[in-house]
């Protein structure tokens, strides 16, 4: 049997830690940018897919000449 103490039971809740958001650079671009930078790329990317589909002659229709 152990002869040392127990260790104290933590108890949840905070740490005394304060945790501040960081401002982002003055250059940096705000979330809001961002979020809609991803979604006009994601947009590029499935045109582009689309696109590479069309040339191999997949459907889809096209300006193929008969």
């Amino acid at each position: 049997m152990s002869t040392t103490p127990s260790l104290p039971r933590r108890k949840p809740g905070a740490s005394g830690r304060i945790f501040e958001t960081q401002e982002p650079d003055p250059a940096a671009p705000g979330r809001a940018l961002r979020a809609r930078a991803a979604e006009g790329w994601e947009r590029f990317v499935r045109r582009a897919d689309i696109g590479a589909r069309q040339e191999a002659g997949g459907t889809g229709g096209g300006d193929t000449a008969p």
